[in-house]
C-alpha cells in the first residue's frame, strides 16, 4: 500500500520536472497527427519510386543502351576497323615514304658529309696545324719578353708615384692636419662638454626626475581612485544583470525550454515510428485488397488462358515455323557456295585458256615447285632470287 501511495504518476520518470510530464502525451499526440500525413505521402512516393525503377526506369535503360549499342557503337566499331583504321595505315605509309625519308635521306647522303669533310675536317686542320703553333708562339713572347718588360716599367712607375705624391701627402697630414685637429678643434670641444655641458645637463636631468617622479605619484593615486571605482560599479552592474537577466533565462531554458525542445525532438522520432507503423499497415491493406480485386483474376486469367495459348502458339506455330525458316536458309547459303565455287572454277579456266599454265607448265611436269627463299637452302637454277632489300615500312626490317 505505501508503495502504491508514493508510486510516480505514468509518463513521469525519475529526475524529471513535472512540467515534462504533463506536456510529453499532448505534444506527443499534436506532433502525430501532424507527421502521419507525412510519412504516408512518403512512403507512398518511395513505393512508387521503386515500382516506377523496376518495371519502367531499368527496362528503358536496358532498351536505351541496346539501341545504343546496335544503332551507334557497332557501327562506328565497324568503320574504324574496316575503313578508318586502313586508311590510318594507309596514310602513315605515305608519310612515311613522301615526308620522313627524304629528310632521312638528305640528312644522311647530304648534310652529314657536307658537314663532316667540308666544315669539320678542314676546321680540326687549320686548328691543329695552324691556330695551335700560333698560340704557342705568341704564348713565348708574352711570357719570355713582354712580362719582364712591364714588370720594371710597373716598378718604376710606383717608386716615382711614391716619391712624388705618397710621401708630401703623408708628411701634410702627420705634422700639419693632425696637430691643427687635434689642439684647435678637439682639445676645446672636449674641455667645454667635460666641464660646461656635463653640470647642466646632470641638473636638468634631476630636477627632471624630480618633477616626473611628484607627477607620477599624483597620478597613480588618482588612477588607483578611478580603478577602484570602477571595480565597484562594474561589481555592481555584473550583479544587477546576473540577478535580473541572466538567472531568470538560465532558469527558462534549463526548466522550460530545455525540457520541450527535448520533448517535442522525442515526439517527433516516436512519432515518425509510429506513423510508419500505420503507414505500412495501410500500405499491406492496400496492396491485399488490390491483390484480391486485380492481380489473383489477372494471375488466374494467365495461368488458366494465356499460358495454354502461347504454348499452343509456341509448340504448332512458332517452331515449325522456325525450322522451315532455318531449313531454307541452309539451302540458300548451299546454293550461294555452290554458285561461288563454280563462278570461281570458270574464272581460273578461262584465265587458263588466255595466257595459259601459270609460271610455264607443260603437260606431263610437276608443277607447284617453289623458288629460293631467304629461309631456305634449296636452290632452283630458274627461280628468280628473292630481293633482300626491306620495303619501306615493312615493321621486321632493321633500320640502319
Amino acid at each position: 500500500m505505501d508503495y502504491g501511495k508514493h508510486q510516480a504518476p505514468q509518463g513521469y520518470e525519475p529526475g524529471e520536472g513535472i512540467l515534462t510530464a504533463l506536456i510529453r502525451i499532448p505534444v506527443r499526440i499534436v506532433v502525430l497527427v501532424l507527421v502521419l500525413p507525412v510519412r504516408m505521402v512518403w512512403d507512398a512516393l518511395t513505393a512508387l519510386w521503386h515500382g516506377a525503377d523496376r518495371v519502367l526506369l531499368r527496362p528503358l535503360g536496358r532498351a536505351l543502351l541496346w539501341l545504343l549499342d546496335t544503332l551507334v557503337l557497332t557501327p562506328l566499331t565497324w568503320l574504324y576497323t574496316w575503313v578508318l583504321a586502313p586508311l590510318g595505315k594507309a596514310a602513315s605509309w605515305l608519310a612515311v615514304a613522301l615526308l620522313i625519308w627524304p629528310w632521312i635521306g638528305l640528312w644522311r647522303y647530304v648534310i652529314v658529309p657536307v658537314a663532316r669533310y667540308g666544315i669539320a675536317a678542314p676546321a680540326v686542320w687549320l686548328y691543329t696545324a695552324v691556330l695551335t703553333p700560333l698560340g704557342h708562339g705568341l704564348r713565348w713572347i708574352g711570357t719570355a719578353l713582354l712580362a719582364p718588360a712591364a714588370r720594371g716599367v710597373g716598378a718604376g712607375f710606383a717608386w716615382l708615384f711614391t716619391v712624388l705624391f705618397i710621401v708630401p701627402l703623408e708628411s701634410l697630414w702627420r705634422y700639419v692636419i693632425v696637430p691643427v685637429v687635434r689642439y684647435g678643434l678637439v682639445v676645446p670641444v672636449v674641455w667645454l662638454y667635460a666641464h660646461v655641458l656635463t653640470p647642466v645637463g646632470r641638473g636638468t636631468a634631476w630636477v627632471l626626475s624630480t618633477l616626473w617622479q611628484g607627477a607620477a605619484w599624483v597620478l597613480g593615486q588618482l588612477w588607483r581612485g578611478i580603478a577602484a571605482t570602477g571595480r565597484g560599479l562594474g561589481l555592481a552592474v555584473l550583479w544587477l544583470v546576473m540577478t535580473v537577466l541572466v538567472a531568470p533565462l538560465s532558469w527558462t531554458y534549463r526548466r522550460i525550454l530545455a525540457p520541450a525542445g527535448r520533448e517535442i525532438a522525442a515526439a517527433f522520432e516516436v512519432a515518425w515510428r509510429v506513423a510508419g507503423y500505420v503507414s505500412r499497415a495501410v500500405g499491406r491493406a492496400l496492396a491485399t485488397i488490390a491483390w484480391y480485386l486485380i492481380g489473383a483474376p489477372v494471375s488466374w486469367a494467365y495461368r488458366t488462358v494465356c499460358t495454354p495459348v502461347g504454348h499452343f502458339l509456341r509448340d504448332a506455330v512458332w517452331a515449325p515455323a522456325r525450322r522451315a525458316a532455318a531449313e531454307a536458309g541452309r539451302a540458300a547459303r548451299a546454293a550461294l557456295s555452290t554458285a561461288r565455287e563454280t563462278v570461281r572454277q570458270a574464272r581460273r579456266d578461262a584465265w587458263r585458256a588466255l595466257v595459259g599454265s601459270p609460271g610455264g607448265e607443260r603437260p606431263g611436269e610437276p608443277g607447284g615447285i617453289p623458288a629460293r627463299t631467304l629461309g631456305s637452302t634449296t636452290t632452283v637454277p630458274s627461280a628468280a632470287q628473292a630481293s633482300e632489300t626491306p620495303l619501306v615500312g615493312d615493321p621486321f626490317a632493321k633500320q640502319g
